[in-house]
């Protein structure tokens, strides 16, 4: 990463989305512009959880001047990222599709505890230099982040289903501030993040932060009524929500610092940091900076290099994790890169590093059982908190697993218009079946080829004889290519 370079985070949060642009120096990530629209996607689910269409038309207007100002960035210097009301969303294939193609870039939904991990990125990122046990608490719309950490290193993170945006619309949907409808919404989120007691307790931290909307709204608040600066106390929020009680109603609500587009949320949002405050019994908080839109800023830099790559520490975790045999997965990784390489055009190397991630996983349902263990690592990689991993980058991990043996046809959807997966797929399966004997395979003179729709393999003469098992395996791969949108011919010496 060049400095002077820049660099983008989209933000599309269950109640605002927000564009951060800034300047790559000297190791630090400069502010040059913010962009932030209340789009309350979170409102548009649903009793079945889809988003409407008037949500989503929203979500892509705002998306579209956001793809605006972002015109000439490169993929590599913008991250996307999702959050909670597209992790519930039934139709967020929907939204993701369209709204990638009118931003301009992909899309990114995150998990909750990812989203915590970038979090607590952006808040370390803008903070002093400390040893300090951190506690950060991040109040969205439709979510709340728990983690600890120390310096640039999160220890613990959790992610719960209570925000701003769903207590507001569930305890206060017609704006009306009760002492009834307040008790009822942070008892319920109570009951919510009760489990966050134990490993969040108050000896674990030295200070608590607070980032986001809710708990900068609430700074900026007392603050303009006199309090000290990017502080929250308990004191302070038994004024602000007896300040809301003498209102009765949102529309009604006048407190200087307050924003217009905090007005309707601010009852979810209070009673919520109410309960944490309780819960882990918080006297003070401080208001954070940073957020999850400069994690991803900073996690950007991070997937510039293999080795600063957190999602490389991750599948070694893994591999660990379900005692995979390491010396045949980086034998299967190394084999199915360079055959990758062969055929994939130039700049493909993210690409190959993902399916070296694939081959290095392709064993991880081993430990369940020994002949499904590609629909067992599938299962695993679909279903795992993996600390640097979007859950669509999980997906098509967890599809290559699947497909690295068997009928190719059953990701025929997957094959359909995506040359990429198809050669890392073929890349795969053909290392799987020349590493069969759990050895180094004679790949000299193996060569892959793309053309179009038909990929190509070729070896030296005298290759077939010499390994008949291999040419075996091959020629049946021919076979298990037939009847998809992709011809393997082989050209076996």
């Amino acid at each position: 990463m060049h400095n002077g370079t820049l660099l983008a985070a989209v933000d599309l949060g269950s109640n605002s989305f927000r564009l951060e642009i800034g300047r790559f120096e000297h190791g630090h990530i400069q502010r040059m512009e913010y962009l932030k629209e209340t789009v309350r996607l979170g409102n548009g689910l649903d009793e079945e959880f889809n988003l409407t269409p008037e949500a989503m038309q929203r979500g892509w207007d705002c998306l579209a001047r956001f793809g605006e100002r972002l015109a000439g960035f490169k993929r590599a210097q913008v991250r996307a990222v999702a959050t909670q009301t597209l992790r519930e969303a039934r139709n967020r294939d929907v939204f993701l599709a369209r709204g990638g193609e009118i931003l301009g870039y992909p899309i990114d939904v995150v998990s909750g505890p990812e989203e915590a991990r970038l979090i607590y990125q952006g808040v370390a990122r803008l903070l002093p230099q400390s040893d300090e046990r951190r506690l950060v608490v991040d109040i969205g719309g439709r979510s709340t982040e728990f983690i600890l950490g120390q310096q640039f290193t999160p220890r613990a993170v959790a992610s719960f289903r209570v925000g701003s945006v769903a207590w507001s619309t569930r305890y206060f949907a017609a704006g009306q501030f009760t002492p009834q409808a307040f008790g009822a919404a942070e008892i319920a989120a109570k009951a919510v993040l009760d489990e966050a007691i134990g490993t969040f307790r108050p000896e674990t931290w030295d200070i608590a932060y607070g980032s986001s909307g809710t708990a900068g709204a609430v700074g900026d608040v007392l603050a303009a009524a006199g309090g000290p600066a990017g502080v929250i106390t308990a004191e302070g929020l038994d004024w602000l929500q007896e300040r809301l009680l003498r209102s009765q109603h949102a529309d009604r609500v006048r407190l200087e610092g307050l924003k217009e587009d905090r007005r309707a949320v601010i009852g979810g949002g209070i009673s919520v940091l109410r309960a944490v405050f309780d819960l882990l019994e918080i006297r003070q908080m401080h208001v954070a900076q940073g957020a999850l839109r400069q994690g991803a800023l900073y996690d950007l830099l991070d997937r510039e290099q293999p080795e600063t790559d957190l999602r490389t520490t991750t599948v070694n975790g893994l591999m660990q994790r379900f005692s995979v045999d390491a010396a045949q997965a980086e034998r299967v990784a190394r084999v199915a890169a360079a055959l990758y390489l062969q055929a994939a055009p130039r700049g493909s190397e993210r690409a190959a590093r993902k399916l070296e991630w694939a081959a290095r996983l392709h064993e991880v349902g081993g430990i369940i059982s020994h002949s499904d263990y590609h629909r067992h690592g599938a299962y695993i990689l679909e279903h795992t908190d993996a600390a640097g991993f979007a859950v669509s980058e999980l997906h098509r991990l967890g599809a290559l697993v699947l497909g690295q043996r068997g009928k190719v046809r059953k990701l025929e959807t997957a094959l359909i218009n995506e040359p990429v997966f198809s050669l890392q797929l073929l890349s795969l399966r053909m290392a799987v079946a020349l590493c069969h004997a759990r050895r180094d395979p004679d790949v000299e003179g193996l060569t892959l080829r793309s053309t179009g729709a038909r990929f190509t393999v070729s070896t030296r003469t005298g290759w077939a004889a010499s390994y008949p098992q291999s040419a075996y395996l091959l020629r049946e791969e021919v076979a298990a290519w037939q009847k998809t949108p992709w011809e393997l011919e082989l050209n076996v010496g």
